[in-house]
């Protein structure tokens, strides 16, 4: 309390203005960055879990560095002032470029076009070797078909394929729910005639003749119904005819069988819809030698 007769003491207390918390927002910035870095991780996650490894090697040589070798001539740069067409006025067109940065062939080529080292490698080249790969390239490209096509891609769980001793082995199964033929009848339905002209596509790639068998699934009661045997083969046949349709030469038809419940794909449980199939193989051929080269 002041002395009488004095003047008082006043404090007075100023408070400063805020500044945005306690780092100010420098913060938000940091944390939007983590956020969008996190995102574009999980969607490079995600890329690289639906694409192919064929789609794979795509990008990663769409992004490899080109090797191109410099010229001196002309302005310095890749073509070296050439156009690319006859219309240019600074060259007489592509054919000297090309025909500049073209590599000088060896001069120890075989008549064939090939080095004595690609000689060899074709040599190597069996070709029971050579019918394997291509089996196998075809395969593939079923498979990436099935991929490829937004239609087909729903419908690749009911595909299966596989090499065996016989050839390449094409199966379409039955799933729950998703046959390929209405019940008790031969005619594919549309899920089916889209699987085999798929199919089709593939082998007509190939020379190969092949072989079509239809399976059945067994009853209730594990019994085999004598009709199994005429539905089956005429399931087999009317799927050769949607191949021959979709351009399969018909003098590549082996064999048209059916074979009702006889050899199920679950042998474990005969009764599973995916024992009813339709089975497509593609033979392997024994070569063709040339005249009087035979055995």
């Amino acid at each position: 309390m002041a002395v009488s007769g004095e003047a008082p003491i006043i404090i007075k207390k100023i408070k400063k203005g805020g500044h945005g918390g306690h780092h100010g927002g420098a913060w938000k910035v940091a944390y939007a960055d983590f956020v969008t870095a996190m995102m574009a991780f999980f969607l490079l996650m995600w890329l690289i879990n639906t694409t192919s490894p064929e789609q794979k090697r795509g990008i990663a040589d769409y992004f490899a560095p080109a090797s191109v070798s410099q010229t001196t001539s002309g302005s310095g740069g890749i073509l070296g002032g050439a156009s690319l067409s006859n219309d240019g006025s600074k060259s007489t067109g592509s054919r000297d470029v090309i025909q500049q940065l073209a590599p000088q062939a060896p001069a120890n080529v075989t008549d064939a076009g090939q080095s004595p080292t690609q000689a060899s490698t074709a040599s190597a080249m069996t070709p029971d070797k050579a019918q394997d790969a291509a089996l196998t390239s075809a395969a593939a490209s079923l498979k990436q078909a099935m991929q490829d096509l937004p239609e087909l891609a729903e419908l690749s769980k009911q595909v299966i394929v596989d090499q065996t001793p016989e050839g390449l082995r094409i199966q379409l199964v039955d799933q729950e729910g998703r046959s390929m033929f209405d019940e008790g009848s031969t005619r594919p339905n549309d899920r089916a005639r889209v699987l085999l002209q798929a199919v089709a596509r593939v082998i007509n790639k190939l020379p190969n003749r092949i072989t079509i068998a239809g399976h059945t699934s067994s009853s209730a009661n594990g019994a085999r119904p004598a009709s199994d045997w005429a539905l089956s083969s005429g399931r087999a046949d009317a799927s050769r005819q949607v191949l021959e349709t979709a351009g399969v030469d018909p003098d590549r038809i082996y064999q048209v069988a059916g074979k009702a419940g006889s050899d199920p794909l679950y042998p474990d449980d005969p009764m599973l819809p995916g024992n009813r199939r339709i089975t497509i193989t593609v033979l392997k051929e024994a070569p063709v030698l040339p005249p009087n080269q035979g055995p």
